[in-house]
């Protein structure tokens, strides 16, 4: 069915593999920081990073596990 008026993303949609990442560094966010904290960590720039946690998680297996880090290092201290 043709539907004129759908909103349509104008972005690629992410491979099963990144959408796997996100997943994964949004849970542990969310589950070591709680809700406010960890939607401030993922989506603001962390200079230690290099970037923001979310982008750097989708990107590559090397950025999640950098946020891994970063997030074990906040649970310990």
């Amino acid at each position: 069915m043709n539907r004129p008026f759908s909103r349509r993303a104008n972005t690629p949609r992410l491979t099963p593999e990144e959408a796997a990442r996100q997943g994964k560094a949004s849970w542990l966010a969310f589950d070591i920081l709680g809700q406010a904290d960890a939607i401030a960590f993922l989506n603001t720039h962390d200079d230690a990073l290099g970037g923001r946690p979310i982008d750097l998680a989708v990107a590559s297996a090397d950025g999640l596990a950098a946020i891994e880090r970063a997030l074990a290092a906040r649970r310990a201290g």
